[in-house]
């Protein structure tokens, strides 16, 4: 019989593609992966993955054999899981996967409370702009907008239902450069943009009475979105430029003038985000319990 551990291993690797992001997903070493599922292959007599310096991809037989082992280890999980049902209050770790955005916008107003109704609980944020898939990357549950949820999975709304993108500058830049009337305006002003991890750019879009604008606006700056994003609003601040971002994000830099909203009128509204997590029969007891806490909660 192959270890449990060994098996688990295996599933993590060929699931990320790689040693080093599973172990990182895993919270545990590269080392002690390659070790596990070397020790598999010995014991089975058969090559499971096949390694490159850049990537790790199951060979046929490591593909069959993570086919069957991914629903079984599912089940045994949840067998173990079931315990946490007899416990006073429910106990181990949950993984979130989520934007950045939502880690500064939505989660500070619910992780608190909720890891003081759940001490036993310990919750790992990892937070961060790109499109990864949530369950190769060893987490729970994540937190999406509604166009980029994928099928086959559960969503809930969290945090406020309805949000806008805001654009903004410091009022001695509009006094210098002048304050646009109409989104076409923006292409004759120093915008401050950003790219995602893809390397894409979007438009920005407005909306006002049933019109769509969309423009594409140049600038001095080019920020990573999400993790750069505090320097873009730092240099609209020193009045570099404008900026396009979360009205949430941006509401305390309009409460203390530093910034004065531009386009207003213009701004478009869209859905909040949604927790979402596979439909499958057994779920974790802290992604249970964080779902029956961010359910409870009221938002707008």
């Amino acid at each position: 019989m192959a270890d449990l551990g060994d098996l688990t291993a295996f599933v993590a690797v060929a699931r990320a593609g790689g040693f080093r992001d599973a172990a990182r997903a895993g919270g545990g070493s590269a080392s002690s992966l390659s070790e596990a599922v070397s020790r598999l292959e010995a014991r089975l007599g058969v090559r499971l993955l096949n390694r490159t310096t850049r990537s790790v991809a199951p060979t046929e037989a490591g593909a069959r054999l993570l086919d069957r082992l991914g629903p079984a280890l599912g089940e045994v999980e949840a067998a173990l899981d079931v315990v946490n049902g007899f416990r006073d209050r429910p106990a181990g770790t949950l993984r979130l996967n989520v934007p950045v955005s939502a880690a500064r916008l939505v989660l500070p107003r619910l992780v608190p409370p909720f890891l003081a109704a759940y001490p036993d609980i310990c919750l790992e944020i990892i937070a961060e702009d790109s499109f990864v898939d949530m369950l190769a990357a060893g987490c729970d549950a994540g937190i999406r907008y509604d166009e980029r949820l994928e099928q086959d999975m559960i969503a809930i709304p969290i945090g406020p239902r309805h949000q806008r993108f805001a654009t903004a500058a410091s009022p001695a830049y509009l006094d210098r450069r002048g304050r646009p009337e109409h989104p076409r305006d923006l292409l004759d002003h120093a915008c401050l943009l950003g790219r995602f991890r893809s390397r894409a750019m979007t438009a920005w879009e407005f909306v006002r009475d049933g019109e769509v604008v969309k423009v594409e606006p140049t600038g001095p700056l080019i920020v990573s979105t999400g993790t750069a994003t505090d320097l873009a609003v730092e240099a609209a601040i020193a009045g570099c430029g404008i900026v396009s971002l979360f009205e949430d994000w941006l509401q305390p830099y309009f409460d203390s003038g530093v910034l004065e909203p531009v386009l207003e009128p213009w701004w478009e509204r869209f859905s909040g985000p949604f927790l979402y997590y596979p439909g499958r029969r057994y779920l974790p007891a802290p992604l249970r319990a964080f779902i029956d806490f961010t359910s409870s909660m009221r938002w707008d």
